[in-house]
């Protein structure tokens, strides 16, 4: 990581005092890959995380998964996503669990607590353990299962880099992103299956064409468009209560798609005419280089450079104005004591 790289994005202060600044990069690119706007270097590697989940599910998409397996739009949102683990969500996962004939004992994402806290308190109250399907990354796993089943192929270890699904995921991944297999570097995400890391310019400029497939062969165009309309049609299974990319593509109206990931990762898709009439398809990636611990950054981050764009109306804003772009910063006695806010202003090209 080096200065040039990552610069300051986001500060918060006590009284007039800048007290603490997290360091990023973010960049706008077209369908084209051309940068629209940046912040930082666009070459910036990271690992996407969670953000990548939409991509990973194009093979199956492509490969005619939806029509096979009659999936309705909310389970190919909740494939898509990172889900709460609320009741709603598992029930979701349930049923696409049993047109794909498989259980949640296939699942290779291991256990977490759900993610919504009224969830995880009733689990607890009612004496319940947290199952593989209340895990965040769920639907991505069932997707996997999913495309094993249609083409044929073993269930067993297809978390496993040398299996054919994943192999299946790196390929389209690499594509619609623009790059070689060997320009993509693998990793292993925290639910076990593999991961990548690539310049921000190449995250943004997959956003852009999942959201504009116009230029890309015919079935993965129309996977794209049954990825991101389904998520716009159901934003409540892309994450849940109180979550950025939920409300993100609520308030938006059918405009953004929005995925978020781990380590203050972020991926917005602006649909065609989002910013006025004719307007181009862009993609933005946003990377929080400190990871983000508490979760103050990249959200923030995200709405400033939608709002520095013209993508969000001063309505949107205020209605999205727990996540930032400006948050003030109380003590215990609950008196305003700073603000967290970006510090940058994107450098268009």
């Amino acid at each position: 990581m080096t200065q040039d790289r990552y610069v300051p994005i986001f500060e918060v202060t006590r009284g007039e005092t800048v007290e603490s600044i997290h360091y990023g990069a973010a960049v706008v690119v077209d369908t084209s890959g051309s940068t629209i706007a940046s912040i930082g270097s666009p070459q910036a590697v990271a690992f996407l995380r969670s953000t990548a989940k939409p991509m990973q599910t194009l093979p199956l998409f492509e490969a005619g998964g939806s029509s096979e397996f009659k999936m309705a739009q909310a389970e190919i949102a909740l494939v898509c996503a990172s889900q709460s683990g609320t009741d709603e969500h598992v029930a979701v996962l349930q049923s696409l669990h049993s047109k794909v004939g498989i259980t949640e004992e296939h699942l290779m994402c291991g256990v977490h607590p759900p993610y919504h806290q009224p969830s995880a308190d009733a689990l607890l109250q009612r004496g319940e353990e947290p199952t593989p399907s209340r895990h965040n990354c769920s639907g991505k796993h069932t997707g996997m299962l999913a495309l094993a089943r249609l083409k044929g192929w073993p269930t067993e270890d297809y978390i496993q880099p040398d299996h054919p699904v994943q192999k299946a995921i790196l390929n389209s991944f690499a594509e619609i992103c623009d790059l070689t297999l060997d320009q993509v570097l693998c990793g292993t995400d925290g639910c076990s299956a593999p991961i990548f890391a690539v310049p921000l310019q190449n995250t943004a400029l997959g956003f852009a064409r999942l959201v504009d497939p116009s230029g890309l062969p015919v079935a993965r165009a129309a996977a794209c468009r049954e990825i991101t309309s389904a998520m716009i049609a159901h934003p409540n299974m892309v994450a849940g209560p109180g979550r950025f990319d939920t409300h993100l593509m609520q308030v938006a109206g059918g405009s953004i798609v929005s995925k978020s990931g781990s380590e203050g990762y972020q991926g917005i898709g602006l649909m065609p005419g989002a910013l006025e009439p004719g307007s181009p398809a862009l993609g933005i990636a946003v990377k929080i280089s400190d990871g983000d611990p508490k979760g103050r950054a990249s959200s923030a981050v995200s709405l400033e450079i939608l709002r520095q764009l013209g993508a969000l109306s001063e309505t949107q804003l205020k209605d999205l104005n727990e996540f930032g772009p400006i948050k003030p910063i109380y003590n215990w006695r609950q008196l305003e004591v700073g603000e967290a806010r970006p510090c940058f202003t994107l450098k268009r090209n």
